[in-house]
């Protein structure tokens, strides 16, 4: 009877070790529409754009301000070893983040849940 126990407390351990919480998330589409939201500080954490004194260099405003409030279609999704999606971004409306980047880089669920971008109200 003990080494039934025993089986049973086994079996439903593994069937619980490999449910993934990730799976619940939705994951990323290409063609996904999202929003970039602005931040409380000054610099993104998980959308990678350049740093300010690059935008500085190639003439235009150090800020982000010009990239808040853009829509933003995923034209990519990226699948790293250590589990982590990561999303290539473009502009809806295909102009040039900050007048010279075409496309940036996004760890897609953390900047999703830190605020950083959203999806699109349709």
């Amino acid at each position: 009877m003990k080494k039934l126990c025993y089986l049973l407390f086994f079996v439903f351990g593994i069937s619980f070790a490999n449910e993934n919480p990730l799976n619940n998330q939705n994951q990323p589409q290409v063609g996904d529409v999202l929003v970039i939201n602005g931040t409380s500080i000054t610099k993104y954490n998980h959308v990678f754009f350049p740093k300010l004194n690059f935008i500085a260099k190639r003439g235009k405003v150090a800020n982000y301000k010009s990239v808040h409030g853009n829509e933003v279609v995923v034209k990519e999704v990226k699948q790293k070893s250590n589990g982590e999606t990561y999303v290539v971004l473009e502009k809806a409306d295909n102009t040039k983040f900050f007048g010279f980047l075409q496309k940036v880089e996004a760890n897609y669920h953390k900047s999703l849940n830190s605020g950083e971008i959203s999806e699109a109200k349709i």
